[in-house]
């Protein structure tokens, strides 16, 4: 006789149950588990399977099952091995090529409250000093131009532009090399009045293509500022600590989960300390925390960096008494794995 997967799972839900209690468990007890569905005929049917093949005992007649030590070898063989898959996925997530890196941070911070069994927050990543790398200018149709800008981190933004008068092939090619020779490298800030003044003077009759251009380059250099996305996971895990679990405290916890401007005013804090921090790792704690809806938590954070200036901020939140250890490492850990992953898609 084999244990199939119905055996596994009740033979699962008798180990757990039986941790929790130290009682031994009945197969009504069992019935009760919401992803089982069996009745408690059908239980007691593979409990004695269970009982014959060894997982289980019967420390008394009438009584229910306790585990037996093979049965204890079991789960315990099934924990390792889970935990083993776990750590796979991990690395397969990390390596594989995603079209939208929002996918990756997503999962990442599911992953991390998961593992950590406190809330996660990850925010996209963003270009401080964002710096324009490329600008390429292409026919669409006789009065339409493309305008392609790229920025740090080789992002790339299309957008296209009317214009009064067609331009030759010949006008077209000096207005790229002018643009590139004028604009690559700069950041936003230093493209001020002077640089522009003295472009729409070398472009001459076409000053004013140069105008329609330079809004969507600072287009493209602001818009990841302005759409940074920041991904939760777990804010509910919070009503697993009693200090925190208190009506109050948990809502207001839950509001600023919420609040998109007071997590960025945490990220903002952070990245303005990460100068004085030796191992990119911060912690917070208690009256430490900028925001004021977590005073009653501990956070760690750390950012990361997916090359090219591209970097965002990674912070587990928990109660003051959180497992320190552990969540140090998973985040050293993360960074590693991180490190390891956009390494590799950079050199493929």
């Amino acid at each position: 006789m084999e244990l199939d997967a119905r055996k596994v799972t009740i033979l699962k839900a008798i180990i757990k149950t039986y941790l929790e209690t130290g009682e031994p468990v009945g197969s009504r007890t069992i019935s009760k588990f919401s992803d089982l569905k069996l009745s408690s005929a059908t239980i007691r049917n593979e409990m004695s399977d269970l009982e014959e093949m060894g997982y289980i005992i019967q420390p008394h007649t009438s009584a229910g099952r306790i585990p037996s030590d093979k049965g204890y070898r079991f789960y315990v063989d099934q924990i390792l091995s889970e935990k083993d898959q776990e750590v796979t996925e991990m690395k397969e997530l990390m390596i594989q090529r995603v079209d939208r890196v929002e996918l990756l941070l997503k999962k990442l911070a599911q992953a991390l409250a998961a593992n950590t069994n406190y809330a996660a927050l990850i925010s996209g990543p963003q270009y401080h000093q964002n710096k324009l790398k490329f600008i390429q200018l292409s026919k669409v149709d006789v009065n339409k131009l493309l305008v392609v800008t790229m920025v740090e981190g080789n992002i790339i933004k299309n957008t296209i532009i009317d214009v009064k008068e067609p331009l030759r092939d010949e006008d077209l090619l000096n207005l790229n090399i002018l643009l590139n020779s004028s604009l690559t490298g700069l950041t936003i800030e230093e493209i001020n009045l002077g640089v522009i003044t003295r472009l729409k003077e070398q472009a001459g009759l076409h000053g004013q293509v140069v105008d329609l251009v330079l809004n969507e380059v600072a287009e493209a250099i602001r818009a990841d500022d302005e759409d940074l996305q920041i991904y939760t996971s777990g804010a509910t895990n919070i009503f697993k600590y009693p200090e925190l679990s208190d009506g109050e405290k948990a809502s207001r916890l839950l509001r600023t989960f919420e609040e998109k401007d007071v997590l960025q005013d945490l990220i903002d804090e952070v990245n303005q300390n990460e100068a004085g921090s030796d191992t990119g790792i911060q912690v917070y704690i208690g009256d430490e925390m900028p925001v004021q809806g977590m005073k009653d938590c501990s956070v760690v954070t750390a950012n990361y960096e997916l090359g090219e200036g591209l970097r965002g901020t990674i912070g587990i939140i928990g109660p003051k008494r959180m497992d320190y250890e552990k969540v140090l490492g998973t985040l050293k850990n993360l960074m590693t794995q991180l490190d390891i992953a956009f390494k590799k898609e950079k050199g493929d």
